[in-house]
């Protein structure tokens, strides 16, 4: 709702509350930027509340909370340094420097002090301070220091550090004051804002949830700092559900169910962030690239091979030894000669493993001479790259050193713009949706207003977005337009979907790219006869393979549609002597592609009922005499349902059927 200008100037009192008694607005949007709920605004202004359950107010919400989470521990620590404390999603952290690291017991002991600041009522009030204020008063703060430096640099804003738009951000500075019931200021931060009008409108919707580790600003060239996680929400009911969720997400955490389910590890001897994959977990990941090779060629891509590693004039022309070096391996020296003493004879030259795979399909590209006629091209490539990843950021399948991207990259004419990534983003939500998920939002990414952040001519910014809008608003998706987050040679779409708890994930993103053909200086003759320069359309499907499989497992909690499980059908004889009646409907599912099996161990058949429904296995087939003599099976699914007396032919073509419309089958009635 947007509230009415006043007839005149309207200063909102201290307590914030005068405009709205029941509480529920905790800050105000005048003229689009959030501000606090004290402010003055003047009659022309457009002013709309923000309450506590909306986006913008749970990040303030959060904000606030980690502000008396700091407050908190410098009650308790005094010697304590603050470092940063930001609202992230689903929470907020602040990171501390502190002489020993925190223990649960502190942890205890913190929270029971926030909770004495939220009885306390203080007031949050913002003041606006010069440089020279802002360094005397946080004289005692080495690193609020640091981000007064860099708040009117080339770092500043949300630059500066991890985290820290949070704390300087752009404009004036600012000193958050915390202000008892007797007007004395009782403790203070350098921050942006805005925040709740008082501490206790955080109420007890909040809990503290981890200590971690972190480097001040990201960088492990830099001190390690404390870093103590929390969540906040408007009410306790949301903390709970909230809590439920994270419970649920535990459970089906894709590390652990890849152990359980025998899917991949990650074997010491071969080293942090590098996955083998099981033999069941390889039979999923096939059918995962089986299946989108098959549409993929169906979409007319082609696909190509090209090596792991590289000459780094490669990346040298791409620049990714520029704007990437600290993400890639170290060079591996080739065809150095040394004498018998060991002084080199002859320099060697320096590869690198490839971070990425467009400069490759570049080269392809640049092989011959295309023209109009060739394009658009689209070259697809399920590639392995290598990332040197901090080992504190690595996260089972999520955040890998080595992993493989359904990388595709499409060569096209500008009039052709539109229409390629109409068509990809149609082929990307059409084979999302194969693999079982429905919900998804847009995110459209355009250029900074700083013109030293992006390079290329305001016509090719003005047309490659707006080309990008018109295919997002045309898919019918929910589309949020973020300035500034463009990379800096084009505007891009990123596709995130929803999981079966409610996650969001980013999964596939289209990327418009004018700087590499101008690096490379790719080019096609037109129908004029004369050179042009094409654009590049980066996109990727899965993001990583590796990544996707985690999250279908996830979404999934192991439980495949019929198509993608590992074993299909277990066929279990009530007891011995039935095992070969089964044997020969196993053979008759294996003559037609399904992965089936007899289960001849000598263990108890309510045994290998547990056994199999416990490894999710999708389907299990059980007979004993009265289905031997009638020609039938019986039927028993993941939820423990069971229907008896099926035929063998009936029980086959269901079976097909489920497979080929990659039916999720829990119980019985999904394959009715």
């Amino acid at each position: 709702m947007t509230v009415a200008s006043p007839s005149s100037d309207v200063s909102f009192p201290a307590d914030g509350f005068a405009l709205f008694p029941d509480r529920s607005v905790i800050a105000l949007r005048v003229n689009g930027e959030l501000k606090d709920l004290a402010v003055t605004v003047e009659a022309a202004d457009t002013v709309e509340p923000v309450t506590a359950d909306s986006p913008d107010g749970l990040s303030i919400l959060r904000h606030s909370t980690a502000h008396i989470l700091a407050q908190a521990v410098q009650r308790i620590k005094p010697q304590a340094n603050l470092g940063i404390g930001p609202p992230i999603t689903d929470g907020f952290y602040y990171d501390f420097a502190v002489d020993e690291p925190f223990t649960p017991e502190d942890l205890k002991a913190i929270k029971k002090e926030m909770e004495r600041i939220v009885r306390e009522n203080q007031r949050f009030v913002r003041r606006v301070v010069s440089e020279d204020e802002a360094r005397s008063e946080m004289a005692d703060e080495p690193f609020k220091l640091e981000l007064i430096d860099l708040a009117g640099g080339p770092g500043s804003g949300a630059n500066a550090a991890e985290g820290a738009s949070a704390e300087i951000g752009a404009g004036d500075l600012t000193i958050y004051d915390n202000v008892d019931r007797d007007g004395e200021t009782v403790w203070k931060d350098l921050c942006r804002g805005p925040h709740v009008p008082g501490t206790r409108i955080v109420g007890n919707g909040w809990d503290l949830t981890r200590i971690a580790g972190a480097y001040w600003r990201g960088s492990e060239k830099n001190p390690q700092l404390q870093r103590i996680y929390g969540t906040a929400w408007p009410s306790k009911d949301e903390l709970r559900a909230y809590q439920q969720r994270l419970e649920e997400a535990a459970k089906r955490d894709h590390r652990k169910l890849g152990k359980e389910l025998d899917l991949f590890s990650f074997p010491e001897e071969i080293g942090s962030g590098l996955s083998v994959w099981h033999p069941k977990g390889g039979v999923i990941r096939g059918e995962m690239e089986q299946h989108a090779r098959r549409r993929h060629v169906e979409g007319g891509y082609t696909y190509v091979y090209t090596p792991h590693i590289s000459k780094e004039d490669l990346f040298l022309t791409s620049n990714h030894l520029v704007t990437y070096r600290e993400g890639m391996f170290p060079p591996i020296v080739m065809d150095e000669e040394r004498d018998a003493e060991g002084n080199i004879t002859k320099k060697g030259q320096d590869y690198y493993l490839k971070p990425m795979n467009c400069p490759m399909h570049i080269l392809i590209y640049k092989e011959r001479a295309r023209s109009y006629r060739d394009l658009p091209m689209r070259l697809a490539e399920n590639g392995t790259v290598y990332r040197n990843e901090l080992s504190g950021a690595l996260h089972g399948l999520t955040r890998v050193r080595g992993f493989t991207q359904d990388d595709s990259h499409l060569f096209v004419t500008p009039d052709q713009l539109e229409t390629e990534t109409a068509r990809v983003l149609e082929f990307v939500i059409s084979m999302l949706r194969d693999f079982g998920l429905e919900d998804f939002e847009l995110e459209l990414s355009m250029r900074d207003d700083e013109k030293s952040k992006w390079i290329g001519s305001d016509e090719f910014w003005d047309y490659s977005t707006n080309a990008l809008r018109q295919v997002a608003i045309a898919s019918g998706l929910k589309v949020t337009e973020v300035a500034g987050e463009a990379a800096f040679y084009g505007p891009k779409i990123d596709l995130k979907t929803r999981d079966a708890i409610g996650r969001t994930w980013q999964l596939s993103t289209v990327q418009v790219d004018v700087n590499l053909p101008e690096r490379f200086d790719l080019e096609y003759t037109g129908p004029d006869g004369e050179k042009h320069r094409p654009i590049m359309i980066h996109r990727a499907l899965f993001g990583s393979i590796e990544r996707f499989f985690a999250i279908l497992l996830e979404h999934y909690a192991g439980a495949f549609p019929v198509w993608l499980a590992p074993v299909q059908v277990v066929a279990i004889p009530v007891a011995e002597q039935f095992g070969d009646y089964l044997d020969e409907i196993v053979e008759r599912l294996r003559a037609t592609g399904v992965r089936a099996e007899v289960d001849h161990s000598d263990d108890r058949m309510q045994k290998k009922i547990r056994t199999h429904t416990t490894q999710k296995v999708p389907l299990q087939l059980i007979a004993g005499e009265q289905d031997r003599s009638a020609g039938t099976v019986s039927f028993r699914f993941r939820d423990g349902s069971q229907t008896n007396g099926i035929t063998v032919d009936e029980a086959v073509a269901k079976i097909a059927a489920a497979i080929a419309d990659r039916t999720l089958v829990n119980t019985a009635a999904d394959l009715a």
